[in-house]
């Protein structure tokens, strides 16, 4: 294959986003983790936000904090957040 379709940088690729994850043995860690792995699936960034979280899409881990989200998200009438809320919870 042609180096002319190959992306040289895609693989270090770096968030394109702070994610504004407070330090890792913060007890707000999880929650923050969660909300930013949520955001960035709202604009097809999920596999940058697990690089910068550590955590894997569908964590059970932070199950709970995703209920949370998704209770803000149908108050505030956030239909792509209660989207993907939703799709993580399956």
């Amino acid at each position: 294959m042609s180096r002319a379709f190959l992306r040289d940088d895609a693989e270090g690729e770096m968030p394109r986003r702070n994610y504004a994850l407070p330090e890792r043995d913060d007890p707000g860690y999880d929650r923050a983790a969660a909300r930013a792995l949520l955001e960035a699936a709202c604009v097809n960034e999920t596999q940058l936000a697990e690089r910068a979280t550590g955590y894997y899409w569908g964590e059970p881990l932070l199950r709970r904090y995703v209920e949370e989200v998704l209770k803000e998200a149908e108050k505030a009438k956030n239909d792509r957040l209660e989207q993907v809320a939703r799709r993580y919870l399956r």
